[in-house]
């Protein structure tokens, strides 16, 4: 047991440390006064640092801050680098296309190579592409509850889907409630968003055969409450129940792509009607995909038939542009690669196996879950089964007080918890360090 007293001992002292390692940060800082909260986006103020790390620049699996301090990056921008920054295949595609034009409002050559791709690797036949997966997780809920008829979506509590209003119920004491951190919204969404727990048949059940279902959104393991596994069998019977009801059944497959090559209802089943995939799949530049089976595609081009002409709701000028498809065409052909996933996935396992055996020899009553390259310790014992159990298992100041112990010693996780990627170009010394530094903290926390 880690007491709060130790917790905070070492917080002060990191934040110390950090405070005489970053000055060009604090000036940064100072300097940025015209950005909100003296940040580009408000989520880079996220970090539990004093300031935000400003970055200068990252190659593979490392990044460097203006004060010169070189990082073993684990976070690889909360998803967006899984694959590593800039690799090579991708810097070149983009540099060709940068001389080409950005934007066309056109079908580009690579397009169809790129569908092709896409269908290949995740098993469904029809795509298209928006700017960011939040974009992407918008579309599908419209275009499920056009075709279906039905108007309600059926999340999981604590799932985060993207920005897309309709995700941000939560249970409280088994009751939905409007999330907290919403800002402005004017109407309950509670009246066409049902929320239950992840892992749970009968609720599952329950809810699909009032059928008024649309589409069921779902992460096949939910990564932003910790990560909260798929218990055995229970993908199968919500594939089962979808089935039974004339539910669509949608997987957000933006992180779960980590889980094997073609995301984790390729690597593991089953195969949803709908899938989402952002931040990676383009290497860092900003785009997503949704795909569809051919029957889905089917309805959709019904739907359209039926409509007069005018605005969908759906897309952006700047979907599917030219810089967007060269880089997914050059990721998925060049980097996104079975070769890649077996060095990443071998990289987890070694990346488990040190942090386990710390965990042990430190006595900690903490756990590793792994979703194949995507891995995270957690400061409980045991496994949650859903959003609600490991919401209430997370430790803030805790997790906060080792992130920085870690950043200050040149290694960096994700902010939002104790996440950490395992990249194609991730070395072992890398991992090592990891592993030794966890080690460290451990000590100081129990002194």
């Amino acid at each position: 047991m880690i007491s709060d007293g130790a917790i905070a001992r070492v917080a002060a002292r990191e934040a110390d440390r950090f405070r005489a390692a970053n000055r060009h940060a604090f000036a940064h800082q100072a300097a940025a006064s015209g950005w909100f909260q003296s940040v580009p986006f408000h989520w880079m103020r996220d970090w539990p640092s004093p300031v935000p790390i400003v970055a200068a620049s990252a190659k593979n699996a490392t990044l460097i801050s203006i004060d010169g301090q070189t990082y073993d990056d684990f976070c690889l921008g909360d998803t967006a680098s899984l694959f590593g920054h800039s690799p090579p295949a991708l810097a070149a595609a983009l540099t060709q296309q940068a001389s080409e034009g950005l934007s066309y409002m056109l079908p580009t050559p690579r397009g169809a190579a790129l569908s092709a791709k896409l269908a290949a690797m995740f098993g469904l036949p029809q795509w298209q592409v928006t700017t960011t997966a939040s974009e992407a997780n918008r579309a599908v809920i419209r275009w499920s509850r056009g075709i279906s008829g039905r108007a309600k979506v059926l999340i999981f509590n604590g799932a985060y889907h993207g920005a897309v209003d309709d995700v941000f119920v939560d249970l409280k004491n088994g009751q939905p409630v409007m999330r907290g951190s919403l800002i402005g919204q004017l109407h309950d969404l509670r009246d066409t968003t049902t929320v239950i727990e992840f892992n749970d048949e009968a609720a599952l059940a329950d809810a699909l055969r009032r059928g008024d279902i649309a589409c069921v959104l779902v992460e096949p393991v939910m990564t932003n409450v910790g990560m909260v596994r798929d218990a055995p069998g229970f993908l199968q019977t919500l594939r089962t129940l979808c089935d039974e009801t004339g539910t669509l059944l949608v997987f957000d497959e933006t992180h779960t792509i980590s889980s094997g090559y073609g995301g984790h209802g390729v690597a593991h089943g089953p195969t949803p009607d709908l899938m989402v995939v952002g931040k990676s799949i383009g290497g860092g530049v900003p785009c997503a995909v949704y795909g569809f089976s051919a029957e889905v595609a089917e309805r959709m081009a019904t739907l359209n038939a039926a409509r007069p002409p005018g605005h969908s709701g759906i897309g952006t000028t700047l979907s599917a542009n030219a810089l967007a498809i060269t880089a997914m065409d050059a990721m998925l052909g060049e980097v996104i690669t079975p070769a890649a996933y077996d060095h990443m996935l071998r990289g987890a396992a070694r990346l488990v196996a040190g942090l386990e055996q710390e965990i042990a020899a430190a006595d900690l009553d903490w756990h590793v879950a792994q979703v194949g390259a995507r891995v995270e310790f957690l400061t409980c014992p045991t496994s949650p089964r859903n959003g609600g159990e490991a919401k209430a298992a997370m430790q803030p100041e805790l997790e906060a007080a080792i992130h920085l112990f870690l950043a200050n010693r040149g290694i960096l996780l994700a902010p939002f918890h104790n996440m950490m990627l395992v990249s194609p170009v991730t070395g072992d010394d890398q991992i090592d360090r990891l592993v030794g530094g966890f080690a460290d903290c451990s000590k100081a926390l129990k002194e």
